[in-house]
């Protein structure tokens, strides 16, 4: 399985809650859902879409994972959610307990386990193990190298600071860009893989 991580980006490269004002106020953050005025829907609707379809499993942080699992089930009936609802969802949680773990088809991986557990996906046959939010458990993947793909949809606007998902070790990573496409409200969906990497 591949490890496919989409990520909504500011140009100054936050990705904290691009969803809406109370999805992650952590440090005073108060910009969330600033990703609303630039959402394409042919060019970043389809590259979601496109992306779901290739996805076998989704992984996801405990906070990407309670929004996600507070919004999708309702939605049955639309394909892309029946989609979305249907896969295997692994949470890297310590803290929520399985009577939480309310989403069909969800599995809990103890924090200490995550990057074990993502590197047996990894080594397992099957489609993509797909990522999104979730900026802690993306840059401790990001330093493991265990991310085969990073799909950036970078959105027009500077936040002025806030949660990335970039690992600050001072390690450099050379990364191949292999796709871009530009949708009508500026946004770009840029989609990297590490380089030397077919």
């Amino acid at each position: 399985m591949r490890l496919v991580v989409t990520e909504f980006i500011s140009l100054d490269g936050v990705v904290q809650a691009p969803g809406g004002p109370e999805e992650d106020t952590d440090g005073g953050f108060a910009h969330g859902g600033w990703s609303h005025p630039f959402f394409d829907p042919e060019v970043v609707g389809g590259a979601f879409a496109a992306g779901l379809e290739q996805a076998e499993a989704l992984l996801y942080g405990r906070r990407t994972y309670q929004s996600m699992a507070a919004a999708w089930p309702e939605r049955a009936g639309d394909p892309f959610a029946d989609r979305l609802n249907s896969l295997r969802k692994y949470v890297v949680s310590d803290t929520l307990g399985e009577d939480e773990l309310t989403w069909e088809n969800s599995v809990r991986v103890p924090v200490t386990e995550a990057v074990g557990k993502v590197r047996e996906l990894r080594a397992a046959e099957g489609g993509d193990l797909a990522m999104m939010g979730s900026p802690t458990l993306v840059r401790a993947l990001l330093a493991e190298g265990l991310v085969d793909e990073l799909q950036l949809v970078v959105m027009p606007v500077m936040l002025g600071g806030g949660k990335s998902i970039f690992p600050t070790d001072g390690g450099k990573r050379s990364w191949e860009l292999v796709s871009s496409a530009t949708g009508k409200t500026g946004v770009q969906v840029n989609v990297f893989r590490p380089a030397g990497q077919s």
